[in-house]
């Protein structure tokens, strides 16, 4: 299975995840090759059974192999790939597909498993963004809760890199303000920040009440 390419990631940007479909994605073709598979006892008969009888399967089961893969081939080439810069998702063979979202235009992200899905570790995952499509959303994805925090993880750290730019930015243009402020006078109200963000993400039902207490005592940890 071929990873990502490299060439399409950025100078000094870090795959984090980079995650193939979950197999449910052959639910269909699973069905498929059962019905296939009872049509050939109820169909075939005994070993001396005519060959005309035996025909249309023949060709049922040519027909359903291609199916398939062609199927795997484009499992094979599609990804949903988590950067420390960008959610990435990119699909085809021939001709391709692909949507980004920047981490610093994420706005809420939202995932959905139906009793089944929970059971097997797949679901369906929406971002909402800050941009002209607002909205992307990826199907079967594998443990869609683990993925939404580890985005959120991934979050807070693009969004602390950003504010070590803008200081060293605000410092190189103005020499005569001396060095910029050290982290532990700072540390107070972006602790108190990101608690408000955590706040607003657990009323919105994107975390869990044990979950917000959890980070919320490990940023309490850090003042």
């Amino acid at each position: 299975m071929p990873p990502y390419p490299e060439k399409l990631i950025n100078e000094g940007e870090s795959v984090v995840l980079d995650l193939k479909p979950h197999w449910w994605f052959f639910w269909k073709h699973i069905a498929v090759g059962g019905g296939l598979l009872v049509a050939m006892i109820v169909w075939v008969g005994p070993l001396n059974s005519s060959n005309w009888a035996k025909f249309p399967i023949a060709i049922a089961i040519v027909v359903y192999v291609a199916f398939v893969i062609v199927k795997y081939l484009t499992w094979t080439y599609t990804h949903f790939v988590l950067t420390d810069r960008r959610v990435i998702s990119r699909s085809g063979i021939i001709s391709k597909r692909g949507t980004e979202v920047p981490l610093d235009r994420v706005n809420n992200i939202d995932f959905s498993q139906r009793f089944w899905e929970r059971l097997i570790g797949a679901g369906d995952l929406s971002i909402e963004s800050a941009g002209k499509d607002g909205q992307s959303h990826f199907e079967n994805v594998r443990h869609p809760d683990m993925v939404q925090q580890e985005i959120y993880r991934q979050m807070e750290v693009n969004s602390r890199r950003q504010a070590g730019w803008h200081a060293d930015a605000i410092a190189q243009a103005n020499p005569g303000l001396g060095a910029p402020p050290t982290a532990a006078p700072g540390a107070v109200p972006d602790v108190a920040d990101q608690i408000a963000k955590l706040a607003t993400l657990h009323d919105q039902g994107a975390i869990t009440t044990e979950e917000f207490e959890a980070k919320k005592a490990e940023l309490l940890d850090r003042m």
